[in-house]
């Protein structure tokens, strides 16, 4: 009476007998397409052509927003003051204005808000993808990444005149620090004589200078923090590329120019249409970012060697696997990539590589049977540490196999398990 329960047990160990096992192993000659037609430029504009250099291609899908990890900008502070520091903030009122700050540009950076101009504009409201993270120097114990500094000579900004000296570095070179790995950001009083004269504005100024920034007028105006976050974001947008978005030639079509004379809405015309809230525009708010602004400062982080990547906090240098990405459907990365995970390419799912991936040390591309992975003429995969991943790993099962197609132009560089040459 016993023999019906063993009849459901034995009918799954024959079908677990009858299934193909799924078999895998780090990629072989024998598992590449090396035919895979050239899409190299014929015309020899190879510059122009490459898809890597385009910002569009950097622009962030909210479909499938893994794609585009979260990248962190190292930022410190210095208040520089008067020696009998009576000129700026210091000690806890710094301290919090600077937390302030900090958190309401980050704000911004995270909700973008909807653009206002050109007016009744249909362009999408998209994540920026980048934030600011206070970073102190290892060698200066609990100073959290604030500074303050007491210099009667070098404390003081001057944005216009005769003596005008917002381009002078000397504050930079005395008092920066970790200035090859974090963006130093000065804040600085305006000149007592400046401010004394009736045609000086001692509002909140500021100047991007390569990979530090000054910003003058927090201490005379006596605000609140969250004011100056447009101040702050505007000129982080000049460290990473971006021009002021009402000229002509800012390198983003979806930022025309205008007359740039509107400081904030109005009922009355012409702010009433007219009037802007881009960060790269002077106006009230400052706190809204065009698809092609954020892209174009997205390419400038993703780009190797550059000033502005090597104070981007290298989340990619350490393998997280949380952040494993899995594709399922047909995507192309046209701009380069900087995972923290795996790469999974899963059955139906299609990734054609145009341009550079860095994957994360001990990092691997699991290729699942039916899925495809193309390697374009720019591709590269690599690991941009300067330390090694595991390698691409092609699996098995019956009849169907992961495939992978590369052109001769395609590179796949320090893997643990590289692919043998043909």
């Amino acid at each position: 009476m016993r023999y019906p329960q063993l009849i459901i047990p034995l009918l799954l160990l024959l079908i677990w007998q009858c299934t193909p096992q799924l078999k895998e192993r780090y990629t072989q000659v024998e598992d590449i397409n090396y035919h895979l037609e050239s899409t190299a430029p014929q015309n020899g504009r190879a510059l122009q052509s490459n898809p890597c250099f385009t910002n569009e291609h950097y622009i962030p899908d909210t479909n499938h927003i893994n794609h585009t990890p979260v990248k962190y900008i190292r930022v410190n502070f210095h208040w520089v003051n008067s020696s009998d520091s009576s000129k700026n903030y210091y000690g806890k009122e710094a301290i919090e204005y600077t937390k302030g700050l900090l958190h309401s540009a980050n704000k911004d950076l995270e909700t973008n808000n909807k653009l206002w101009f050109p007016y009744k504009n249909k362009l999408p409201t998209l994540p920026t993808r980048y934030h600011y993270l206070l970073t102190s120097d290892p060698d200066q114990p609990g100073t959290n990444g604030i500074y303050f500094h007491y210099d009667d000579e070098l404390c003081y900004y001057i944005h216009k005149g005769r003596d005008r000296n917002l381009f002078d570095r000397r504050v930079i070179e005395k008092y920066g620090v970790g200035r090859d790995s974090v963006l130093n950001i000065f804040i600085m009083p305006h000149h007592p004589d400046s401010v004394a004269s009736p045609t000086y504005l001692a509002g909140g100024v500021g100047v991007a200078l390569g990979n530090d920034i000054k910003i003058a007028g927090i201490f005379e105006n006596k605000a609140p923090s969250w004011v100056y976050r447009g101040v702050l974001n505007h000129e982080v947008g000049h460290v990473f590329g971006l021009a002021h978005a009402w000229l002509s030639n800012d390198g983003c079509a979806d930022t025309p120019p205008h007359p740039g004379n509107c400081w904030n809405r109005t009922v009355a015309p012409p702010c009433d249409t007219m009037a802007t809230n881009n960060v790269m525009d002077y106006n009230a708010l400052q706190n809204a970012w065009t698809p092609c602004q954020i892209g174009k400062v997205q390419r400038s982080m993703a780009t190797p060697g550059t000033r502005t990547r090597k104070i981007i906090l290298p989340t990619w240098c350490t393998l997280n696997e949380s952040k494993t990405i899995s594709i399922r459907d047909t995507f192309s990365w046209n701009g380069a990539k900087d995972l923290e995970g795996h790469l999974i390419i899963e059955k139906g799912g299609v990734l054609n590589i145009n341009c550079r991936v860095s994957m994360p040390p001990g990092g691997k591309v699991t290729i699942q049977p039916g899925g495809v992975l193309r390697l374009g003429d720019n591709a590269v995969l690599h690991n941009d540490c300067g330390q090694e991943w595991d390698g691409i790993i092609i699996q098995e099962q019956g009849a169907k196999k992961g495939q992978l197609s590369i052109t001769e132009d395609s590179r796949i560089e320090n893997a643990v398990n590289p692919i043998p040459k043909s």
